[in-house]
């Protein structure tokens, strides 16, 4: 039976520490997941441990709570990268233009306009404006043969994808209520659900690969739904092969996510973001 925990008055609100998790971008697939008890723990106590994780040549995407310019330093020293937002009205100096459009610009930019508080390493800075916003991209990859401004973009968008992890986890795999109230009973309980999610992510990514289609495309929530159906055809004793039996079935299962009316108008602004300007 699932426990519903219930806090005193005195301990309304109390959260029970924080979680930090690193999801790889592509494949939506959980690297490593750390806790600290302190749930009011600023998310910079993890920098150090974030850099140690990243290979070399490795691209970490983070938001806004990681901004420091000692930290970027660190990255260019050991020849690692970030991407993030940038900060509101943060000074810099802009040192070449990489090219520009109608609706974006790709810029070298230096940080920091203070003998206090500089960053020594030189950074790129890439705009685009998305519908009536301007959004700032930050990178140290500078070489834009390596990473265009297009793919600075999507890359930071996927971010949003831990977020969709999340969501997955705890509505769809049951991690929004705990079945104990004893720390290593609820640190067990979260590390299987992740185990359960990778092993779900790819048997997404493998229909995927089986349909001809991005794993964009292909219905978690559906792919889940439709196990009970793979689980019925082994109890008849049919020994199917999974991916097939679900490739085979994925109109019936509804495994392929409908092309709605909003994802034509984002790709269509996707395309008007990026068109090159006319030759002169």
């Amino acid at each position: 039976m699932r426990k519903r925990l219930k806090a005193s008055e005195k301990e309304s609100g109390k959260l029970a520490g924080r979680i930090m998790m690193i999801v790889e971008a592509f494949t939506q697939v959980p690297v490593t997941v750390w806790s600290h008890k302190n749930e009011r723990c600023n998310d910079k106590v993890w920098a150090e441990q974030l850099i140690n994780e990243l290979p070399t040549s490795g691209l970490l995407v983070v938001d806004l709570g990681f901004f420091s310019f000692p930290w970027f330093d660190q990255f260019t020293k050991e020849e690692k990268y970030f991407l993030t937002r940038m900060r509101g009205k943060t000074s810099y100096q802009i040192k070449q233009v990489l090219s520009a459009g109608k609706l974006y610009r790709d810029e070298i930019i230096t940080l920091g306009q203070y003998r206090s508080n500089p960053c020594h390493s030189t950074v790129r800075l890439v705009s685009v404006l998305w519908g009536n916003t301007w959004y700032d991209y930050l990178t140290n990859v500078l070489d834009s043969e390596q990473l265009s401004a297009e793919e600075v973009c999507d890359l930071y968008r996927r971010r949003w994808q831990i977020e969709e992890a999340f969501l997955l986890t705890k509505r769809l795999l049951g991690l929004a209520y705990l079945w104990v109230g004893h720390t290593n009973g609820v640190q067990i309980q979260i590390l299987t659900t992740l185990i359960f999610y990778t092993v779900l992510t790819q048997i997404v990514q493998d229909v995927a690969v089986a349909l001809h289609q991005p794993q964009e495309k292909i219905s978690v929530e559906m792919v889940f739904r439709s196990l009970y159906y793979v689980a019925k055809a082994f109890s008849r004793g049919e020994n199917p092969d999974v991916i097939s039996y679900l490739a085979e079935r994925a109109q019936l299962f509804g495994l392929i996510k409908a092309e709605r009316q909003r994802h034509r108008e984002k790709e269509a602004l996707h395309r008007q973001l990026w068109e090159p300007l006319p030759l002169s």
